[in-house]
């Protein structure tokens, strides 16, 4: 009995060691672009405004169950499809950050609304965008099908940016939206969809909120002398 319960005792030992010397490997960025599906996610991170900020401080919650949940069994799910099954193709890859973990390092943005233009980005700015995030983020709550921050803001980290602005933000339905989309954005692909989806997903003049029908007028998200010309 004693020698068994010593022998627990080693590969228990072993094993917190190998735990502990394998968690901070995996934390860095550099060990997710060692598989060849994650890399280009790891290529237009490395090019983003969020360069300094790490893969897990995004994709794994804070705490205990965070960790276990986002860190461990989907750490150990991933390196089972990777050997065992058939790899998700780099424009199909689908994941979720929590918008507890945005907010976190964004709290600011929940006091941007209708009279706070001069928070937005410049060329947000040029368009006249009058939209609450705090409003949103309510609805979103209220709603209960998971949305939030990445709802609109899903490709800030593994998008490219367009109309030549300086950051990657939601795309907007103005004319110089016109893009290549081959090959990086394969038609009906996670990233092309998610690269064409813009504010009218939702406010289509159609879709109700607590009795409303979201209106779908440019008014509606846009002041009325600044959008002339840039929509179509």
């Amino acid at each position: 009995m004693g020698k068994g319960l010593t022998l627990i005792a080693a590969t228990l030992l072993v094993l917190a060691l190998g735990g502990a010397a394998a968690i901070p490997l995996t934390n860095q960025p550099t060990f997710c672009a060692s598989c060849h599906t994650i890399k280009p996610s790891y290529d237009s991170w490395i090019r983003s405004s969020h360069k300094d900020v790490t893969c897990v401080d995004c994709h794994v919650r804070p705490g205990i169950s965070g960790f276990i949940e986002d860190k461990v069994f989907a750490g150990l799910e991933d390196v089972a499809i990777t050997f065992l099954g058939t790899p998700t193709e780099p424009h199909n890859l689908q994941s979720h950050v929590t918008s507890s973990v945005c907010i976190s390092c964004h709290r600011a943005i929940l006091r941007v609304t209708e009279v706070s233009v001069r928070d937005l980005p410049a060329p947000v700015k040029d368009v006249g965008l009058i939209m609450n995030h705090r409003e949103h983020m309510e609805a979103f709550e209220k709603r209960g099908k998971g949305e939030g921050c990445t709802t609109c803001h899903g490709r800030v980290v593994h998008g490219s940016p367009i109309k030549a602005y300086p950051i990657v933000i939601p795309r907007g339905h103005v004319k110089l939206d016109d893009q290549s989309h081959e090959p990086d954005h394969p038609t009906d692909s996670v990233l092309w969809k998610a690269n064409m989806a813009d504010c009218l997903r939702c406010h289509d003049g159609e879709q109700q909120y607590e009795g409303e029908v979201l209106s779908n007028r440019c008014e509606t998200c846009h002041l009325p002398d600044k959008i002339g010309g840039f929509l179509f």
